[in-house]
């Protein structure tokens, strides 16, 4: 857990508050696409398929007769005290995303709890609480722009079926004028070689 503090802080300056734009799915793995709710960047952050299938469950209705490891987590958080405040996209570091899932209880100072963004997102959707990606994860990744146009939402749709984690790597490298040295690997999310491997957010 990272540091505590006292109280209940507003957003950081440096927060942007998105939510899910699309939840799409490939043979092996998920793309979700978080949207900034004052702009008009998209992130893509590639995550494995259960972690995908917990998120789409939560908007799909679909009950389920036993939780989830994420209807766990919340549930034994609410159990004891905890509130989800809030989960945020934190850093991206050689090609890795982190994130955090801050709770807080009464009378006590709120806590931060590192987290994979997909599992912080599929906790967050459950809990409704906010979702947030820090500003230099935005300017250190590759952002798509959202589809505003017919068009241009169908070009996007038809865009999304080869899109590739590699695509976005090659263009970070292209900007940064580096070459690889080695073969080039998307972000993903930090831990994605623990229980249900992402590749992106993995």
């Amino acid at each position: 857990m990272a540091k505590s503090e006292k109280g209940r802080r507003p957003p950081s300056p440096q927060e942007r508050e998105v939510r899910i734009y699309s939840l799409a799915t490939t043979a092996n793995e998920c793309i979700i696409f978080l949207e900034e709710m004052t702009g008009n960047r998209l992130l893509p952050i590639w995550i494995g398929i259960t972690e995908g299938q917990a998120i789409a469950i939560r908007f799909s209705g679909i009950v389920l007769p036993r939780p989830l490891t994420h209807d766990l987590l919340l549930s034994t958080s609410t159990t004891l005290g905890y509130a989800v405040q809030k989960v945020v996209v934190c850093d991206i570091k050689d090609n890795t995303f982190y994130a955090r899932i801050r709770v807080a209880k009464d009378g006590t100072a709120p806590l931060d709890i590192d987290s994979r963004p997909s599992d912080a997102i599929a906790v967050a959707v459950r809990a409704g609480c906010p979702i947030f990606v820090e500003e230099k994860v935005f300017l250190n990744c590759q952002t798509l722009a959202k589809p505003i146009t017919e068009d241009e939402v169908s070009k996007f749709k038809a865009d999304l079926k080869n899109l590739k984690p590699e695509d976005i790597f090659k263009d970070l490298q292209s900007q940064s004028g580096k070459k690889p040295s080695k073969e080039p690997k998307a972000p993903e999310d930090k831990n994605e070689k623990s229980e249900g491997e992402d590749k992106q957010d993995e």
